[in-house]
């Protein structure tokens, strides 16, 4: 078979010999294989299955057959080979492991790929095997795999996504003016509602969802460029096996990219992109976002679940969370997966972006080291995410103790309040300089704010116990809580 390829790597086996070691012991191959273990945030999930070796390759064969039902499709290859190679093109009829070993000997795995495929086809039918990767070159078939691997692993992010904003969503209406402690700086400053943090969790998640959906429905394009983004390989095979059909380039082209735009369900490129990396770029921003936005949740969950705070609790489930050392510890699991995804992908996203400085029309080693990075980045927000659902959908909220640290003070976190009250009566800067003095005794003695407030000769006869104790409880200070929790739970994506 001439193509392209041919000219782009040297000619190597398909299946190169097993190096020289002991007989494998039971068990070695499953070593040889990224199984989570120091990941456990996608270990498991639907992400994980939908990015690993596997679902890479048949990715790349889906790829080689969608281009050959393209190819079908407008006369330049036999509808047979096309249907041959389509059905040849199953990741079980390839060697993993020794296609793997082989991309050692060409720098990516599409050449054996080829190879194998090719044998493989040629096995049943020896004339479509001459069909296989027809004027394609390795970049365009990895970086159409890689769209489908994106694609289908962001319908699974999403759908996680959608769950967990339903959950917050229901968590938001539930605790519309449930009031709890707003902190600033680590300390509690004013109230707030557990509706409005929810409600807040929520809109990052659509947020991110936005994103995403954004880049799935129009940033995952297909590859068509050929050796050197010309797409000569495809114009010259046309020319040879479409008996006159296309005299025309562009008319051509045209057609090729919108055929196989269609058999991928990818979206159709400008240009060839072998070196604009925009799509890369764009994906990775989006994941980066996702990332942070779960691990804003997944923060603010582990905060609000200290012991001295315990104001939410993650879903309870028999084993989980529990300490090696400490039998008493029930640990925030969930928070701590979904943050650890947090910390690394915007970091992972960030070396993607780096690689859109790519030289020449392919490059030697930018190019190669998107893949591990995008494939990370896919599984950890994939992890991240399908966490987020379930962490949303159990999480308890516990609005005693959200009451009892409003109170914690004593009621010096509606200073805030007093201070405005104030200010008609005495002026602002002496209602600050009042309450600012009391404040002080109040935490001095642990009095309650309004008892202090009783004895200020200033205000003497100024309220009734009752207005009093009123102006300085917690749960009447919340603002336009209630009314933002409504404007949140009114945006539907």
């Amino acid at each position: 078979m001439s193509t392209p390829e041919a000219q782009e790597t040297p000619a190597t086996p398909a299946t190169p010999a097993a190096p020289a070691t002991p007989a494998a012991a039971p068990g070695r191959q499953d070593a040889l294989t990224d199984a989570g273990l120091l990941s456990p945030v996608r270990a498991g999930t639907p992400a994980e299955e939908a990015v690993c070796d596997l679902a890479w390759l048949q990715a790349m064969l889906d790829a080689e057959a969608a281009l050959a039902r393209a190819q079908a499709e407008l006369g330049t290859l036999p509808q047979s080979a096309a249907d041959t190679i389509t059905a040849a093109a199953r990741a079980e009829n390839l060697d993993l492991r020794a296609l793997a070993l082989a991309a050692r000997e060409t720098a990516n795995p599409v050449v054996g790929m080829v190879q194998a495929l090719t044998r493989v086809v040629a096995a049943g039918d020896a004339e479509a095997a001459e069909y296989v990767h027809r004027g394609s070159t390795s970049q365009d078939i990895f970086d159409t795999g890689a769209m489908l691997v994106a694609s289908r692993t962001l319908a699974l992010i999403r759908a996680d996504l959608a769950r967990t904003a339903a959950a917050l969503g229901g968590l938001a209406g539930e605790h519309r003016d449930t009031a709890m402690a707003g902190r600033t700086l680590a300390l509690q400053a004013v109230p707030t509602t557990f509706g409005l943090k929810a409600a807040g969790w929520r809109a990052l998640v659509l947020d991110a969802d936005e994103r995403l959906a954004r880049v799935q429905k129009g940033g995952l394009p297909v590859s068509l460029g050929g050796a050197a983004g010309t797409l000569a390989g495809y114009l010259e095979y046309a020319r040879i096996d479409g008996a006159g059909r296309w005299p025309e380039p562009g008319a051509y082209l045209d057609r090729l990219v919108d055929a196989y735009a269609a058999q991928t369900g990818l979206a159709r490129p400008v240009l060839p992109w072998h070196s604009l990396r925009t799509p890369i770029a764009d994906l990775a921003a989006a994941l980066a976002f996702a990332s942070g936005a779960l691990g804003k949740i997944a923060v603010d969950v582990q905060t609000l679940a200290r012991t001295e705070i315990a104001e939410v609790a993650e879903p309870a489930v028999a084993g989980r969370g529990s300490s090696s050392a400490m039998p008493h510890k029930r640990n925030p699991v969930l928070s701590t997966l979904m943050r650890s995804a947090s910390l690394q992908v915007p970091a992972l996203s960030g070396a993607l972006v780096q690689c859109l400085v790519s030289e020449d029309e392919r490059s030697g080693g930018a190019w190669h080291a998107e893949w591990q990075l995008l494939r990370e980045c896919l599984r950890l927000v994939g992890g991240a995410a399908a966490t987020a659902a379930e962490l949303a959908e159990g999480l308890t909220a516990r609005p005693e103790r959200m009451r009892a640290n409003l109170l914690l003070t004593g009621s010096q976190v509606v200073s805030e309040r007093i201070a405005a009250v104030l200010a008609p009566l005495l002026g602002k800067a002496a209602a600050k300089q009042l309450l600012t003095r009391v404040s002080a005794a109040a935490e001095e003695s642990g009095r309650p704010l309004h008892e202090l407030l009783a004895e200020e000769p200033v205000l003497d006869g100024r309220w009734t116990a009752d207005e009093r104790a009123r102006l300085c409880d917690p749960g009447t200070y919340t603002g336009g809580a209630g009314p933002l929790v409504d404007r949140a739970l009114a945006r539907r994506n």
